[in-house]
């Protein structure tokens, strides 16, 4: 089917399929609608949040010609995510000029699995059979520089919170760089609130609370609990950005926008500055559209403005599978019911034949449907025990460390304390049998110190004698009896003549 310029349709109609909601674009005006239906003339776009599809980078060679440049990519993605060969995946991308490397080029690659496709539209698809557009939701941002809502260059941050998912989204010199989901859905926060209060409230008095209260101005006792849910939000958030940073060699954070699905009193914004040390500012524009609403989300706006955009000055990067019915000469259908007309006038017999090769492809699709269905619920138990498996794992293995750090110090204690129990000398024993020495040769001992310097342990006697040759055959005899035991050293034997006596400084080293 030749693809229609969506300029030539008559009217636009947003869809968040998380909430059902439906919002309609003539001209410049947008209306909520809840009788949304089919109709040829209206263009269809929709988004998917940050947590139902995977993103990365991948490079290509630059050899790689274009017309084989989605197949090289495609095989690479199975490859590198470990992707089920048996699942045909929907894979998108988007090529990327900031990186400098001259042999590959690089590209942004967005995965979703068929089944998300599927259940997530599943509404949507019942009222108004097709939808033209399903784009990523970080890929809407690119709207608000193609229309110069931010003319700024530099590194941006977006961060947008809605009922089942928030997100955070950086780009830089008005490209997109990187995008990832944060536990931070209204609905999470709610949960995560309830934990820090103790108690359990409505999820409906939490956002009524949040729509018409101000931490400004209210003594309320969800004061406390709501500004520590934001604090944990900043932090996570602060801890994307480091990383975000140091990975893309992001030297400043030059704008941080924040905004809200649903309307908040407290401004966030203004909450988080002095929290992340960056300039931030309201998530909400002034986008040229008036609306029957006084606040609006801000993706419906966005959507439409991505629309209105041309081709060059956006992201192409569609999800559906939900087409435009083509003309009737085009449909399969129609081409059936031609070829069955000619065939009458020929036998009845063919209009049969081709009704029952229909049939049997319908049947054989739903059970090939239902297989499908099985096989993934397979694969998500299969993964969840694996991911339980290794986390027991885990616990293990540092439960062992632990107990082989244990074990080591023990045994290195118990060496040291038998290392001293068997090796040390003790000094009484050592000074006994030096003494006994001295003796044998009459030489008296004047004083004696003890000392140990890098664990080398050493005796210093200052000895007597009236007989130098005493302390000389004395000196002799402790080498031999002693070798080995101990080290003796004796620089020189003084003579006093007053007293008449020999004086010396025996060193002796404890082996």
């Amino acid at each position: 089917m030749r693809k229609k310029d969506q300029h030539s349709f008559s009217s636009v109609i947003s869809i968040n399929p998380y909430k059902n909601t439906y919002l309609s674009g003539v001209s410049s005006y947008l209306s909520e609608t809840t009788s949304a239906a089919f109709s040829k003339e209206q263009f269809v776009i929709s988004y998917l949040n940050n947590k139902d599809f995977i993103t990365s980078q991948i490079a290509i060679s630059k050899n790689i010609p274009d017309e084989d440049l989605f197949d090289a990519i495609n095989s690479k993605v199975y490859d590198e995510f470990a992707l089920d060969q048996a699942v045909e995946y929907k894979i998108q991308f988007i090529e990327t000029f900031h990186n400098l490397d001259e042999e590959n080029r690089h590209f942004h690659v967005f995965i979703v699995e068929p089944l998300t496709i599927s259940k997530t539209y599943q509404n949507a698809v019942d009222k108004i059979k097709y939808i033209d557009t399903i784009i990523p939701v970080p890929l809407l941002l690119k709207s608000l520089y193609s229309k110069n809502i931010i003319e700024s260059n530099g590194a941006h941050c977006f961060v947008y919170f809605q009922m089942h998912d928030a997100f955070v989204t950086i780009y830089k010199e008005q490209e997109f760089i990187y995008t990832k989901s944060i536990k931070y859905s209204f609905i999470e926060m709610h949960e995560r609130f309830c934990e820090l209060y103790g108690e359990r409230i409505e999820y409906e008095d939490f956002i009524d609370f949040l729509s018409t209260k101000s931490l400004k101005d209210t003594d309320s006792d969800y004061k406390e609990y709501l500004i520590k849910l934001y604090k944990e939000m900043f932090a996570n958030i602060n801890d994307i950005l480091t990383y975000a940073k140091r990975a893309f060699e992001i030297e400043k954070i030059e704008q941080l926008y924040i905004g809200t699905q649903i309307l908040t009193v407290s401004k966030l914004y203004e909450i988080a500055e002095p929290e992340l040390g960056i300039k931030c500012n309201d998530f909400y524009f002034d986008y040229g559209y008036e609306s029957d609403k006084t606040y609006i989300d801000q993706l419906h706006v966005l959507m439409h403005i991505y629309t209105s955009l041309k081709e060059e000055d956006r992201y192409e990067c569609n999800f559906t599978t939900f087409y435009r019915p083509p003309s009737f000469i085009q449909r399969e259908s129609g081409k059936i019911i031609i070829v069955a007309a000619a065939s009458l006038l020929i036998a009845f017999a063919y209009p049969i034949t081709y009704w029952s090769l229909a049939y049997a492809h319908s049947l054989q699709y739903n059970l090939l449907e239902l297989d499908y269905n099985e096989l993934h619920v397979k694969k998500i138990t299969r993964e969840s025990t694996i991911k339980s498996k290794e986390a027991d794992k885990l616990k293990t293995m540092t439960l062992l460390n632990q107990e082989k750090k244990d074990f080591l110090d023990k045994k290195n204690t118990l060496i040291k304390i038998n290392d001293v129990k068997v090796h040390y000398p003790m000094k009484s024993k050592l000074l006994s049998k030096l003494t006994k020495d001295l003796n044998k040769f009459d030489v008296k001992l004047e004083s004696l110190s003890y000392s140990q310097e890098n664990e080398v342990k050493s005796f210093t006697l200052n000895l007597v004698s009236t007989n130098d040759k005493q302390v000389t055959q004395l000196l002799e005899y402790l080498t031999k009896v002693h070798d080995g035991e101990f080290k003796f050293s004796m620089e020189q034997i003084s003579f006093s003549k007053v007293s008449k006596q020999y004086f010396s400084e025996l060193k002796v080293k404890i082996l």
